[in-house]
């Protein structure tokens, strides 16, 4: 059954899109020169989206991320064209993680995406460290193996009449894996049967690193609520997306610093553990300047995730590994019918992670008198990370009817001071700058693909560990990004 929405006429057609969109998208000029039927289609049957959904659920289970800190820099193709830009713009039903207000300016449709992830980790230890018996990483440098991951992503939205719609989206939320083949942290230990190591536990396995994995289902609810005319806004929206996530984590090589846990049986090579938690996601979004500057505004919770029990040696509180909470500010101008720039700013609270900001730079005296200083206690060692701020910018141009392009550039900040470089060996999240490019072609009137590259740029973090003497030594990382996506539009 087709059911028609709107007659509109040529000079209503950027309204209309505007309205329905968010913004003048891929397919939708402000010239049209004829008269459309705009309809919608309710014939799709639901086990369509029900096996895109299955099949999403099931190619997750292998994500990794390692782009602003751990955390994805965007959420869809059309946003990670612009660097990760587009909380003003929304044009996908991924957008909803960036801000859910937009996704009452979209149509009937769903969008399932795939990204190739490769990221290039590295460290270097240097051979400087105290005479023993200082502890210290060998020295030489080490690349990290697993260098190829497919992150899926899939959204639905429904209209429920002219001013409310509901949406669905899954996609990964972070994560981060390193693979050395080498026992990094050989040395802190004693040599097995030694008086300080008699049975061999605290020797250190090959390999060594860690793989964390977070996956969010996303429900929304956005509700356009009309002009404000007091203020210049011409039409405004709120958005509200009850989020739950999934994330997976296991740790190897690290038999070491079973001496310094709290519980030692619980701090690695036990496998994968699973962690399940929720949180909030709220936006509002605003077209003013007679629609020619939309802003938008989210702020997503911290998402609170139950305890790592088969880690509560390793993270700090007994296992506790929340998802930081992140707040979004964008613009975006409608410089012509054809021309749109974006902009984009994020702060993502690393610091309110006590697994992830807790200091390492601390030494053995510290760490014996007090137990919530040790890993898993209450203040117990982490990676020293903090919070970061992020800008982005993109440009999108309207080439025709069918083709459209993007260019985008990000600068982040880098997570960590110098003096807890080298014990993120284990997670080299060192990236700040990224350069993304984009474009979507329609196929038809209802179907469209869309690919984004992203290369983020190599940077080196150099510098210490009161841990290792102190020995002197970096990490680097970068990274490439290849998204593909294809949107079908029910109602077009």
């Amino acid at each position: 059954m087709v059911k028609p929405l709107a007659t509109v006429r040529p000079n209503e057609m950027s309204m209309w899109c505007r309205k329905r969109l968010g913004g003048m998208p891929d397919f939708c000029l402000r010239e049209a020169t004829s008269t459309s039927i705009v309809t919608e289609d309710y014939s799709m049957p639901t086990r369509n989206y029900l096996t895109i959904i299955a099949l999403t659920l099931g190619l997750l289970a292998p994500v990794a991320y390692a782009t602003n800190g751990y955390m994805s820099h965007g959420y869809g193709a059309t946003s990670k064209g612009m660097a990760g830009a587009g909380s003003a713009l929304p044009q996908d039903t991924l957008s909803i993680f960036n801000n859910p207000a937009g996704l009452v300016r979209l149509g009937r449709g769903y969008d399932a995406e795939m990204e190739l992830f490769s990221p290039k980790r590295e460290y270097k230890a240097n051979n400087d460290f105290a005479p023993p018996p200082a502890l210290s990483v060998p020295p030489g440098t080490e690349e990290s193996e697993n260098d190829y991951f497919l992150i899926p992503s899939f959204g639905i939205s429904f209209p429920l009449d002219d001013r409310s719609t509901i949406g669905l989206a899954l996609a990964g939320q972070g994560g981060m894996n390193t693979e050395y083949d080498t026992a990094t942290f050989a040395n802190f230990a004693a040599p097995p049967g030694s008086p300080l190591n008699p049975d061999g536990a605290f020797t250190a396995s090959e390999p060594t690193g860690v793989d964390l994995a977070q996956m969010a289902l996303g429900v929304t609810y956005a509700r356009e609520l009309g002009e404000i005319a007091g203020l210049g806004i011409t039409r405004h929206s709120i958005g509200i997306t009850p989020i739950v996530a999934v994330q997976r984590f296991k740790a190897r090589g690290l038999q070491p610093f079973k001496a310094l846990s709290v519980s030692p049986d619980n701090l690695t090579n036990n496998g994968y553990d699973y962690s399940y938690g929720a949180g909030i996601r709220i936006g509002w979004l605003g077209s003013m300047l007679n629609d020619q500057l939309n802003v938008g505004i989210s702020y997503q919770s911290k998402l609170w995730m139950t305890d790592y029990d088969d880690y509560e040696g390793l993270f700090a509180g007994g296992g506790e590994f929340d998802i930081p909470a992140i707040f979004n500010f964008g613009l975006a101008f409608f410089v012509t019918p054809r021309l749109t720039i974006v902009a984009d700013y994020k702060h993502i609270y690393y610091d309110d992670i006590d697994a992830l900001s807790n200091t390492n730079d601390v030494n053995f005296g510290q760490i014996i008198s007090d137990p919530d200083n040790r890993l898993g206690g209450d203040d117990g060692l982490g990676f020293g990370w903090e919070d970061i701020d992020v800008y982005s910018v993109g440009m999108q141009y309207q080439v025709n009817d069918k083709l459209s392009l993007r260019v985008g550039y990000s600068d982040a900040d880098e997570p960590w001071k110098d003096v807890n470089t080298l014990f993120n060996i284990l997670a080299p999240a060192t990236v700040e700058k990224h350069a993304s490019l984009g474009a979507t072609y329609r196929i038809d009137r209802r179907s469209r693909i869309s690919f984004a590259f992203t290369h983020a740029f190599k940077n080196t973090i150099q510098g210490t560990s009161q841990f290792t003497g102190p020995q002197t030594g970096y990490v680097r990382m970068s990274q490439n990004m290849l998204q593909i996506g294809y949107s079908r539009d029910i109602g077009i």
